[in-house]
């Protein structure tokens, strides 16, 4: 057979090999290229491919060499295309030093490798759009990608059973700070590794942004899968050996017979809620999504459309909780708490707080509360009644607001209320620049002649820099701190109350201690020198109305204590 007919033979094969890149068969593919070289007499044929010129001058591509007899001594035939979306291919054939090749040889080698160019060209843009199209900037499987998987073990009928999870790193954030992004990054990926293995090859695991990941996993994984999930060490440095313990917290629904999936919205909704109760509870938990779940999220949709409502309605009324000096039973101050009515009955606390605490709508509340408190102040100051310091408590998602100070100064002058007649309750905050926004709210606040008031003190995970840094007017102990009757003078708990009590007032700050029920309480307080107590011993929040008569009566009764010889 001539070299004319066999270059026909080789273009009819080569074109038939790689005309269905989809029914490509590599095994096939390779004999035909040998058998290319060995008739012609070609050491050697590599192909380089590059996605644009940029990459080509920084030698970042993809090569391929699928042919190499070691008697490569000298280029014959090298061709370089640039294609329309800008890729950039070189086929390069090579030969031994003595080999010599006709124009018509080389013609016909040069049509042959663009053949296989095109090939190559359509191929490893397949694999340039399913990179771009599945995966995200860092390398990770996207939501692209979890979306076709779920599609197609749908199609196959092989979803039932699975487990359908969201899963959140926990305090990411901190980690970042504590080893730096760079490094942080890498604890991602060995993290994402660990999870991938524990799923196994009959899953996938996405990452649905940030420290947000999605997966599916077949049942048998489950054990190890949540192995990871409640925490493991992991890598970051291999040359000093250095790790750090990563977990998540996650929503996870196991996918019923009876499930029908018609987008996969179906199941990302059901692993986002759940996830969202997971964050919520302790580190590394796991929560599986169940009916009740549903029905929250649509009472929180209804409270978040019945607020806006409730705010034009004035249904939001303020109660009034006093505090009261544990000697002389006189009120001196009161803290203003918010009670919904709505279609004839009240809306507990816990039923509508949380949920708007869920956005900004919490912001909304606590300026209405604050300016009908300044209202009761305006209306008691103009009828001549006794008016003592009223605190409002103020949402740490207010810290957001550059110009929060001027915001609250606004609502207090528009009633020309006194300054000193208003206290703010900010709470403690968990993040540097929070600590760094609080500190210029509490310090503005009180070049004003506003009081300030650090709330629930105890409550949180608080930093003594929180009242070393911050000028606070007052520290309210929350009732975590304060004994029962039934605890020994040695307890923690009686310990560490006296020992708060006695920083606070050698810092010179007013002390609150909230929650007093008992009298065995009120005693602890003067004893250990504590002068306002704020609880149910006294009364429980009052309507405007009834705190009014209340403040006419001066205050309340205490019991008398006698020295005992």
């Amino acid at each position: 057979m001539g070299k004319e007919q066999r270059f026909l033979e080789f273009l009819e094969r080569l074109v038939r090999v790689t005309h269905n890149p989809d029914f490509f068969d590599r095994e096939t593919y390779v004999e035909l290229i040998h058998d290319i070289c060995e008739c012609y007499g070609i050491s050697k044929g590599d192909v380089e491919f590059y996605r644009n010129t940029s990459a080509e001058q920084k030698h970042e591509g993809s090569y391929f060499c699928d042919f190499d007899n070691g008697h490569a001594h000298k280029i014959i035939h090298r061709i370089r295309v640039i294609s329309k979306t800008q890729a950039v291919l070189i086929a390069t054939l090579y030969a031994e030093e003595s080999a010599e090749f006709s124009d018509e040889e080389i013609d016909q080698l040069g049509l042959l490798l663009r053949v296989i160019l095109s090939f190559v060209s359509r191929r490893r843009m397949m694999d340039t759009l399913e990179t771009f199209g599945f995966t995200d900037e860092k390398g990770y499987p996207n939501f692209r990608a979890y979306a076709r998987y779920l599609e197609m073990r749908n199609a196959e009928g092989k979803l039932v059973g699975n487990l359908a999870v969201q899963m959140d790193l926990h305090n990411f954030t901190l980690v970042n700070q504590e080893v730096g992004r760079e490094c942080a990054d890498e604890v991602m990926w060995n993290y994402f590794e660990a999870v991938k293995r524990a799923v196994g090859e009959k899953g996938i695991v996405s990452r649905l942004g940030g420290d947000k990941f999605i997966a599916v996993l077949p049942p048998e994984a489950k054990e190890r899968f949540f192995e990871v999930l409640s925490g493991i060490p992991i890598p970051y440095d291999e040359e000093s050996s250095k790790r750090i313990f990563v977990s998540s917290a996650a929503g996870i629904y196991v996918i019923p017979e009876s499930f029908v999936m018609h987008t996969s919205g179906d199941i990302m909704d059901k692993i986002t809620l759940s996830c969202a109760v997971a964050k919520k509870s302790e580190e590394g938990a796991i929560v599986f999504y169940d009916e009740t779940m549903r029905a929250m999220r649509e009472r929180s949709k209804l409270v978040q459309r019945d607020f806006r409502i409730g705010l034009k309605r004035e249904e939001f009324l303020v109660y009034y909780q006093p505090k009261v000096d544990v000697h002389s039973g006189e009120i001196v101050g009161a803290e203003a708490l918010c009670r919904w009515f709505r279609d004839g009955s009240i809306v507990p606390p816990m039923n509508f707080i949380p949920i708007l605490e869920q956005n900004m709508d919490i912001c909304d509340l606590d300026f209405y509360m604050l300016e009908h408190v300044c209202r009761d102040i305006r209306r008691w100051l103009d009828v001549g009644r006794n008016v003592v310091r009223i605190s409002v408590n103020l949402s740490r998602k207010h810290l957001v607001d550059v110009d929060l100070q001027e915001h609250i100064m606004t609502v207090i002058d528009k009633y020309h209320v006194p300054h000193e007649y208003v206290e703010i309750e900010l709470t403690e905050t968990t993040t540097d620049v929070q600590f760094r926004d609080l500190k210029r709210v509490v310090t503005g606040l009180r070049e004003l002649g506003v009081h300030a008031a650090v709330d629930d003190f105890g409550m949180g995970y608080s930093s003594l820099n929180l009242i070393r840094e911050i000028p606070w007017d007052v520290l309210k102990v929350d009732k975590c701190f304060l004994p029962t009757d039934d605890e020994k003078d040695n307890s923690i708990n009686n310990v560490m109350f006296k020992h708060v009590v006695a920083l606070a007032q050698d810092m010179g700050l007013e002390c609150v201690v909230e929650g007093v029920e008992t009298e065995k309480q009120l005693e602890l307080l003067r004893t250990n020198c504590c002068n306002i107590a704020q609880g149910f011993y006294f009364d429980k929040p009052l309507p405007v109305e009834e705190f009014e008569r209340r403040m006419i009566t001066k205050g309340y009764e205490t019991p008398v204590v006698t020295d005992t010889p």
